[in-house]
């Protein structure tokens, strides 16, 4: 496990928010290194979850709950944007995304979420989606150079985009593609990795929707204990 400590600026919002000390954690695994890195703030000023196994697949989850009326955007401005690809440790520094950038982002995503959902479903993968993800993926990705401290990974909203759709190319193209799950609490949509023993993980976090499923199937079952 490679780790190291580094100070952006406060996070956009946050008033009179002190320098916040983020901890990069990168695990060895198949792929790119950069899709299993993560980032924690010291403080906790984190717009982002990463609970999917794979930086493509939590890019994918920025849009929540996806079958409700209203999904949650979790990308629906510029500095969100931004502080995905830092937080995701994708990039050490805000690429400066702009509100065209954003667009292409979230038009990735959805390409990235068609050719998921066709895995998932065992159906044709579209060609759309196929010719989205293709087009980033021949982009040049995030700029890798060594510095005093150690790696420092730079560079502009379209090379994150290319690195993220490279991922998707050994994702969805690979064996790794049979590990793919959607989470079991149906108002959740979040697609993860399975890589537990026996490929019995059923949740995309068992913090966030695991305990709200089994609170609920507790106050279900103490319902009807009283009826």
């Amino acid at each position: 496990m490679r780790c190291g400590r580094f100070e952006l600026p406060p996070i956009h919002g946050v008033e009179e928010a002190p320098a916040v000390t983020y901890r990069r954690e990168c695990h060895p695994g198949p792929g790119e290194a950069l899709a299993l890195c993560a980032i924690t703030g010291q403080y906790g000023y984190v717009n982002h979850a990463f609970p999917c196994g794979t930086l493509c697949l939590d890019f994918v989850g920025t849009l929540r709950a996806r079958r409700n009326a209203a999904p949650l955007e979790k990308l629906a401005t510029p500095g969100l944007l931004d502080d995905w690809f830092v937080e995701s440790g994708m990039m050490d520094l805000e690429p400066g995304a702009s509100e065209a950038e954003v667009a292409f982002a979230v038009q990735l995503r959805e390409a990235v979420y068609d050719l998921v959902a066709a895995r998932l479903d065992g159906r044709p993968l579209p060609p759309e989606a196929v010719a989205e993800v293709n087009m980033h993926a021949s982009g040049l990705p995030v700029t890798v150079r060594l510095g005093a401290e150690g790696v420092i990974r730079t560079g502009p909203v379209s090379q994150g985009l290319a690195s993220l759709a490279r991922e998707t190319v050994e994702l969805v193209g690979g064996d790794d593609a049979a590990l793919l799950r959607e989470c079991a609490r149906p108002e959740c949509t979040q697609v993860y990795l399975d890589r537990s023993r026996g490929h019995r993980r059923e949740w995309c976090a068992m913090k966030t929707c695991g305990n709200r499923v089994k609170a609920a199937n507790y106050r279900a079952r103490q319902h009807a204990a009283q009826a």
